[in-house]
């Protein structure tokens, strides 16, 4: 197959897969698959190029299920040079330890959660949403496509010997609770599951009593007792995993931003960076724009899953409760300091930060006043 062919007819592709998959309920059905597909040997009468072992840090539902379809598509649109062997959350290797699996090679590329390594990458929170930050996909995409985000990631994942290839877009996450959430407040002394860093640290400073869990530890967790609040990502995958038997509500905020600590929370392609060097030119610039467009097809498809996720919550007696403005409000005050504190960890986490605060400051957006940074400063600008 020319470059061209392929190239070009990447959209296309990726469109019709999807199209197809969001009629298929996969709520219950693709958890019960997620171990049963695997990228074909050959296509077409030939042997595949490369094959690469994916793994996603989804652990069922649409999320998975899309993933899947994706993975799979990838050996018919390069014409058997490239596929995807798609693996779900700790298919080959825990989710936390994605990191270091495709570092050393146990994996060539994965699917994460790209906050999962704030740990280890301090600027990994400015990478995906934050507390009050960037509030929409668009302003991500800006951020990554226009304001440097992209070069920024890819030269700090290099640090690590690893290729980012490029964000991917999902949606909001919510709070699931055995009890009702209705203010800042009511999140005190509460045993909550957070995906840590920043957001650890604003529902910390609220009060609540944080645990850090992967998806697919949340379900017991709730179930035994030892939390009884959990954040992860949205209705349709959450409704997928069972909360709604092990809590009766959901939080949110104001009408409006589902999510006041990840309206968007990214996930990303990484590679290793062996496996990525070996590819040639014109396949490393198919990886790119494919993971471009699936950015979007992934989005929405997930929230048209949601659409039809929301009913079945309220069939279970599950009940939402929104926080008001003026918690809105109260959670800035906690948030704007530990901006500060985690962009001055290091240089990379300050550059990023720094250009997310001018998109922020700016005319289009308008969501923080010199006022409101006021004694507070980078130590890198």
């Amino acid at each position: 197959m020319k470059r061209r062919d392929f190239l070009t007819g990447t959209a296309v592709g990726l469109g019709a897969g999807l199209a197809g998959g969001a009629a298929i309920d996969g709520f219950a059905r693709a958890a019960l698959q997620e171990n049963s597909v695997a990228a074909p040997a050959i296509v077409s009468g030939r042997e595949v190029g490369t094959t690469w072992k994916v793994q996603t840090s989804w652990p069922g539902g649409i999320g998975l299920e899309i993933f899947k379809q994706w993975c799979n598509g990838i050996v018919e649109k390069t014409g058997g040079e490239l596929a995807f062997t798609p693996l779900g959350a700790n298919d080959l290797v825990g989710e936390f330890q994605l990191f270091e699996a495709v570092q050393n090679g146990v994996l060539d590329a994965m699917n994460p959660f790209t906050l999962y390594w704030a740990g280890r990458m301090p600027a990994a929170v400015f990478l995906s949403s934050y507390p009050m930050g960037l509030r929409h996909p668009h302003e991500w995409d800006v951020f990554y496509y226009k304001l440097g985000g992209l070069e920024m990631a890819r030269a700090l994942f290099a640090g690590f010997d690893m290729h980012y290839v490029g964000p991917i877009h999902h949606g909001p996450n919510i709070i699931h609770s055995k009890v009702p959430i209705r203010s800042i407040d009511d999140f005190k002394g509460r045993r909550m599951r957070l995906p840590g860093g920043m957001v650890a640290e604003l529902f910390q400073a609220a009060g609540a009593r944080t645990t850090l869990l992967p998806g697919s530890e949340i379900f017991p967790a709730l179930e035994n007792g030892s939390i009884d609040v959990a954040d992860y990502v949205g209705p349709a995958v959450n409704y997928a995993l069972g909360f709604h038997k092990v809590t009766k509500f959901i939080s949110m905020g104001p009408p409006g931003l589902m999510s006041i600590y990840q309206p968007v929370d990214l996930m990303d392609l990484t590679v290793g960076m062996a496996a990525w060097n070996r590819l040639t030119a014109h396949l490393r610039q198919f990886v790119e724009t494919e993971v471009h467009v699936y950015s979007d097809l992934h989005h929405a498809a997930i929230q048209q899953a949601d659409q039809a996720a929301w009913k079945r919550f309220e069939d279970a007696g599950s009940q939402i409760t929104r926080l008001s403005a003026i918690d809105v409000d109260r959670f800035t005050k906690l948030a704007i300091p530990l901006w500060f504190n985690w962009a001055n960890k290091d240089e990379g986490a300050a550059r990023a930060f720094k250009v997310q605060l001018e998109y922020m400051m700016s005319g289009s957006l308008g969501y923080v006043t010199p006022e409101d940074i006021k004694g507070h400063a980078l130590k890198w600008t």
